[in-house]
């Protein structure tokens, strides 16, 4: 059966993403084969992941976030972002929303091509010998790369997801320190399974670590990543971190219609 989506793209600092306005259900969450489709960069749209944009009761809009392999995943911090700049687009809301996520319910904001989003409070740290591991939304482990720009990334990356953490895997954030308030950081994405050229969950794990780790005193941390810069704010009050903000452009790239055949 065939059946023509309009779809739209977008992008956070890289990290790119097939959107769908999905109030009128038409696509099920539940096709994994279309999804995967969607997201192949050779035969489909493209992209890192797919988001679904659906009706909520109690928010302005509900999102569902699919990784590239087709299954739905936990929180995508710029994703999050693109489907705040989406809604916007399309009339849903003016500078500000609450919406419905799968950890919850996330307030943000836009100003033109920026969005700051609330991401959840994180309670807990965990320091093992040579690196941290904490869920910011997604799972995140982080350690330090002198090397970043000339290391196997893909292969340490997916190394560490699997050997560590198993079938569930995590992310992967390497990181350099540039100063006191700026790092460079490099992530492997577990469901994408290679490097991505950004990551919000990952950027807001490694602000968290490193502040964690006294490598900062700064709460306004600026995260170097492949695809720009983003920002991660927050408060923290012994070892709990609260009203930690995601800040960065998120920008559509453009608008089509595309044959789907399965």
């Amino acid at each position: 059966m065939k059946n023509t989506l309009t779809f739209y793209k977008y992008q956070g600092t890289g990290n790119d993403f097939v959107m769908l306005d999905n109030r009128e259900n038409v696509l099920q969450d539940n096709d994994v084969a279309t999804i995967k489709f969607l997201c192949d960069r050779r035969f489909g749209v493209g992209a890192d992941g797919l988001i679904l944009l659906e009706n909520s009761d109690t928010t302005d809009f509900k999102m569902v976030y699919f990784n590239a392999d087709g299954n739905q995943s936990t929180m995508c911090g710029n994703g999050g972002r693109c489907i705040v700049a989406f809604a916007k687009h399309l009339g849903l809301i003016e500078e500000k929303t609450i919406f419905e996520a799968i950890d919850g319910l996330h307030h943000a904001s836009i100003k033109e091509d920026v969005v700051s989003l609330q991401m959840q409070d994180v309670t807990e740290i965990k320091e093992c010998n040579d690196y941290l591991f904490l869920d910011t939304g997604s799972p995140h482990h982080v350690q330090f790369e002198e090397n970043i720009l000339n290391f196997d990334l893909v292969g340490q990356g997916r190394k560490i997801r699997n050997e560590i953490y198993g079938v569930a895997g995590s992310n992967v954030n390497f990181v350099k320190k540039i100063n006191d308030i700026t790092y460079k950081m490099r992530t492997y994405e577990r469901g994408v399974e290679d490097e991505t050229l950004s990551c919000g969950t990952g950027a807001t794990a490694v602000a968290l670590a490193m502040y964690h780790q006294k490598k900062t005193v700064s709460t306004t941390i600026k995260l170097q990543v492949e695809g720009g810069e983003l920002q991660v704010s927050f408060q923290e009050n012994e070892g709990k971190y609260s009203q930690i903000f995601l800040t960065g452009k998120a920008i559509q790239v453009f608008k089509g219609e595309i044959v789907c055949k399965h």
